[in-house]
């Protein structure tokens, strides 16, 4: 960035594992995201939090306007499916599913977008993914069309 340029954006990101599998088990999940942590890091954004259950991921940044959103999303992505495939973490190759929703954030939000993504395990004991994700296109006003949504494969279909 230029000399005297000076940002703060906070930015959620939500996508899913490939066809909605749950394969992201807890027996490699903190070594999954702290893996998407420092890439995120490496392309010098701040990494607040990333978390998750077997079928999908939250993740937390500050954004530094260096880098689009949708070009971290394609580095993570393809990063930690690298990561996963070759320290062969799954039986079988592990991919995440096309797209993604980014909302963003006021610093005084930050702490509730945390704990909320803190406790994904326990919120997901009461919600479906389809339920949250909807959710929060609803919450922040985002207009879609449901054939470009994730594959949701919950009774809900």
């Amino acid at each position: 960035m230029k000399p005297g340029t000076f940002t703060q954006m906070y930015v959620q990101l939500v996508f899913a594992v490939q066809n909605r599998e749950n394969v992201l088990f807890k027996s490699i999940r903190a070594r999954v995201f702290e893996y998407i942590s420092g890439i995120i890091r490496n392309q010098d954004q701040k990494s607040i939090i990333v978390n998750g259950v077997a079928d999908h991921v939250h993740i937390l940044y500050g954004l530094n306007p260096s880098i689009s959103v949708s070009d971290l999303v394609h580095d993570i992505k393809r990063g930690s499916s690298l990561f996963i495939n070759n320290n062969r973490l799954l039986p079988g190759r592990f991919s995440w599913q096309e797209g993604y929703g980014a909302f963003t954030y006021s610093r005084s939000q930050i702490e509730n977008v945390y704990h909320y993504i803190n406790n994904q395990e326990t919120h997901h004991t009461m919600n479906t993914f389809r339920e949250e994700y909807l959710k929060m296109l609803e919450e922040n006003e985002i207009y879609y069309d449901s054939r470009y949504l994730f594959e949701f494969l919950d009774p809900a279909e």
